[in-house]
């Protein structure tokens, strides 16, 4: 048995001429979040495709919890939660009669799911809406029910792709506390009054691992490890922290006005490697001990070139800063 709970290794699968996944390898532990991070046509939603066996790999191989997803198909996917991307659930049954749906097809019967239904439904916070036609849900009561779908058989393994994607940042909060609080404190699904047998309660009790694909890097952020993709290749992969310390004292917040003349100016100096905006300020980030140089001549230059400056200071680099300057390599 693998120490790992997903391992996969020399991932590859084109589509065409197009290389949609190049020769990804990446490995998660129990009660992890593993966040695949990258822009619209990356390879992340692939990469989970090819994780959870909906696709025939071209190269390479995965398990899940010891399991060939090739080989032993159903034993590995009997460890796996699985939410699409697009909403998927039947609209005119209701939040319970889809839940029914998707148990009873993985084999469970009524004394298994109807009362580990009820208890997920709580968790997510639509038990006062098991009647509700799934219709008549609101985008992140949606994604919620998916969730209770996919936690419905017990899985080992979440696998969630953009699952906040085109839903307001309070749901987003509202779903990442749930993710989180399904990792770290799996005692919140009453364990103790559960249907769990012995078994499952020991997987419960080391909590869920989650692989989750978001281009939002206040969500990556939130992961233990990232791995940041980039046409079909993991271009780098480590905890966030380690991740922004990268950038350490490379990254200026530069604010002013008008803002297009603090950019040109900027982008002008020989050891300005980017300039990127973030709201109403500008992030400079500049070539390795060289930003003493930059706060003193940037200043001056500004000035020169008609712009006023109200603030340039060194800050913490954000993994969008981290992100930009990878994907540029």
């Amino acid at each position: 048995m693998t120490d790992y709970l997903v391992n996969a290794t020399g991932l590859k699968k084109s589509f065409g001429a197009t290389r949609a996944v190049d020769d990804v390898s990446l490995q998660v532990k129990a009660g992890e979040i593993y966040g695949l991070v990258g822009s619209d046509g990356a390879g992340k939603t692939t990469t989970m495709r090819l994780l959870v066996g909906a696709l025939l790999q071209d190269a390479g191989e995965v398990s899940v919890c010891g399991y060939d997803i090739q080989k032993q198909t159903e034993q590995a996917r009997a460890q796996i939660g699985y939410l699409s991307q697009r909403f998927s659930m039947y609209e005119d049954l209701t939040v319970l009669e889809n839940i029914r749906f998707f148990a009873e097809i993985r084999g469970l019967s009524q004394t298994e799911w109807l009362p580990r239904s009820m208890e997920i439904l709580e968790f997510v916070g639509l038990g006062k809406f098991k009647d509700r036609r799934a219709g008549q849900l609101s985008g992140g009561m949606k994604q919620k029910l998916g969730l209770a779908t996919a936690l419905v058989t017990r899985p080992r393994l979440l696998l969630l792709d953009e699952p906040t994607t085109g839903v307001d940042p309070v749901t987003r909060q509202d779903f990442w506390q749930l993710v989180i609080k399904l990792v770290s404190q799996p005692a919140s699904l009453n364990v103790e009054r559960s249907t769990f047998n012995d078994e499952s309660l020991s997987n419960t009790q080391h909590g869920v691992s989650v692989i989750i694909s978001t281009p939002y890097m206040d969500e990556a952020s939130r992961c233990h490890r990232v791995g940041f993709m980039k046409a079909g290749k993991i271009i780098a992969e480590d905890t966030p922290s380690n991740l922004r310390a990268r950038l350490n004292g490379r990254v200026l917040e530069l604010r002013g006005s008008p803002i297009n003349v603090l950019r040109h100016v900027a982008h002008q100096d020989e050891d300005v490697e980017d300039v990127a905006a973030f709201g109403d300020k500008l992030h400079v980030r500049i070539r390795a001990g060289k930003s003493e140089l930059v706060m003193g001549r940037l200043p001056d230059e500004i000035k020169s070139a008609g712009g006023t400056l109200i603030d340039l200071r060194v800050i913490p680099p954000a993994l969008e800063d981290v992100f930009i300057a990878l994907s540029e390599r």
